[in-house]
């Protein structure tokens, strides 16, 4: 079979040829923030525009990038798609029933705070289900929470995707740690550990930053005992569980240990004032989006929708609230199940169906020098659907549905009615895997990546940015980690620094370029009902992601510079 070799300087000159390679981005995030372009049609067309950079720039076989679109299709449904369907079904129910009403009574039983309420729900509740699903799970369940809670639409969108970073690097079960380690040859332990001496420090910032964009400066600063105790505990269980456990379960131990010191807090301290306001500080777009000024959501508020169900004004009985627990409760324990090694030790040989796409597997050469050596890129679709996340959220969901006391068949429906709303949603999330997959195999994204890996002394801070780009990209610290892991450990030693420093800061750049990729921010979208306004999240988050990437950035100039810093280095 013929192959072909990919080209990262078609045009012999360095800066047009990243110039090229930067198009497809620049287009599709420019579009989106517009705000008068649909984030589906914006994924579709910057994918038409990658396909025309790819074939006709950079000189990919058009079959092969028809081939390379077409699989990347495949993967945005699977898994990305299937979770965020079956979350949003599952949230659904619970709104037809009131019983997520109760649930937000539940919540506000244990502070009535927003500023609280977002430490508990957005950090440290997210960050569990970061660390069992990951894959857009955190963001989609916390600002469904959120938006039950009585966030704005934008709120509730901006701050979930905030809140979801530092948890990042060791998501569905340190999923983007084995990844590097298989592109980098590092043992995984050592990569977590290393990991786990660069995001601790922002395990602790994250939350202090998340109040400040929400409350401002003096809001933030009159409730900093809580946001201490809720970033320190996790930011402290994160070094110890990631150097001296394992990297696996740092996300799940270290939120479980952040939500009961913070319950336990608030259990002595409360705030002398009360913030009760649900919006921004200062301009919020989103408040007044629909009816009047309710917020939007799926299932809450959507006209010609699900009715949104409340209690009357009463407050819910103990059993009433234990029950309304009930479907996140099983959500939470069938999702870190299904995230397990055992379980998909278990399940995959007898549920799996692999399919090596003809035409590109092993087709495409990855060469030098963004590998030491040349070798064909795989192209197997591992339709595990038994182990996906989402299959597991969906067995949830139907056994909630039974506990609910919903009908067979009004689960059947509701199931058609959640596709059809998700429709867009699924198209965008589609189209913009396939727009990642086709620029990855096209050699486009190892240009960019190449164009960093030229700054010298200053390799650290934007090497660090590259894990940042990558995520930005592909909308997966996973996928950022198996793209530039073998770029950073080339470059960091031609240059005489730490292989393993730099390979654990793309990990850590990248968790920060989480909030504004483009899936993120459709997921976030979608959760709270803010359709067509992709771009007001876009742009709400976008510096902050920018902000925070620079700072990890000067982190690990530290740490291969200067010294106590530099004494905080793994090195192999």
């Amino acid at each position: 079979m013929t192959t072909w070799n990919q080209v990262y300087d078609p045009f012999g000159n360095a800066w047009l040829s990243t110039l090229a390679a930067s198009l497809p981005v620049i287009a599709l995030l420019g579009m989106i923030a517009s705000g008068k372009v649909q984030a589906h049609i914006a994924a579709v067309l910057s994918l038409v525009l990658a396909f025309c950079v790819a074939v006709f720039l950079f000189g990919m076989p058009g079959d092969l990038a028809l081939r390379a679109s077409g699989y990347g299709v495949a993967l945005g449904l699977f898994p990305i798609g299937w979770i965020i369907l079956n979350v949003i079904f599952l949230y659904r129910l619970t709104v037809e029933k009131g019983w997520f009403a109760t649930l937000q009574q539940s919540v506000a039983g244990i502070t009535t705070d927003r500023r609280l309420q977002l430490l508990l729900v957005a950090f440290a509740f997210g960050a569990f289900f970061e660390g069992a699903g990951g894959f857009g799970t955190p963001v989609a369940v916390t600002g469904a929470i959120l938006i039950g809670l009585g966030f704005s639409p934008l709120a509730a969108s901006g701050l979930s995707l905030i809140a979801n970073t530092a948890p990042v690097a060791y998501g569905a079960l340190g999923a983007p740690i084995q990844g590097l380690a298989s592109v980098t040859g590092y043992d995984p332990y050592i990569l977590g550990a290393m990991i786990g001496r660069q995001l601790p420090f922002f395990s602790i910032i994250v939350p202090f930053w998340l109040i400040w964009v929400f409350a401002g400066f003096r809001g933030m600063i009159k409730i900093w005992p809580p946001i201490l105790v809720c970033g320190g505990s996790f930011a402290a269980a994160q070094f110890l569980i990631s150097n001296y456990v394992n990297p696996w379960i740092v996300d799940i131990g270290a939120s479980l240990i952040s939500m009961a010191a913070l319950v336990a807090f608030l259990k002595v301290w409360q705030p002398k004032e009360v913030w009760t306001s649900p919006a921004l500080r200062g301009n919020d777009p989103s408040i007044g989006y629909v009816n009047g000024g309710r917020p939007v959501s799926l299932g809450a508020a959507v006209p010609g929708d699900l009715p949104k169900v409340d209690l009357g004004g009463r407050t819910a009985t103990s059993r009433e609230i234990a029950m309304a627990w009930v479907p996140w409760i099983i959500l939470s324990v069938i999702v870190a199940i299904w995230g397990t090694g055992w379980f998909k030790g278990l399940v995959n040989p007898i549920f799996t169906w692999k399919y090596e796409v003809p035409g590109l597997h092993n087709v495409i050469m990855k060469v030098p020098p963004v590998v030491a050596k040349a070798h064909p890129e795989a192209a197997v679709f591992a339709f595990t659907y038994m182990s996906y996340t989402g299959t597991g959220v969906l067995f949830a969901a139907i056994i909630s549905g039974l506990i609910m006391r919903f009908s067979p068949w009004r689960l059947v429906t509701a199931y058609i009615e959640t596709i059809w709303v998700l429709r867009y949603s699924l198209i965008t999330i589609a189209a913009m895997l396939a727009l990642g997959v086709l620029t990855r195999y096209a050699g486009v994204d190892a240009t960019l990546g190449l164009a960093f890996a030229g700054t010298g002394i200053l390799y650290p801070f934007f090497g660090t940015l590259l894990g940042w780009l990558g995520v930005a990209l592909t909308g997966s610290d996973t996928a950022s980690n198996v793209l530039f892991g073998g770029l950073q450990k080339i470059t960091s030693e031609q240059l005489g620094l730490s292989g393993i420093l730099m390979a654990s800061a793309n990990s850590s750049g990248g968790v920060m370029g989480k909030m504004i990729d483009a899936q993120s921010i459709v997921v976030a979208s979608t959760a709270t009902g803010y359709f067509g306004q992709e771009g007001k999240i876009l742009r709400f988050v976008f510096w902050h992601s920018i902000v925070l990437a620079c700072l990890v950035g000067g982190l690990v100039m530290l740490q291969a510079y200067v010294h106590p810093f530099s004494a905080m280095v793994i090195h192999p």
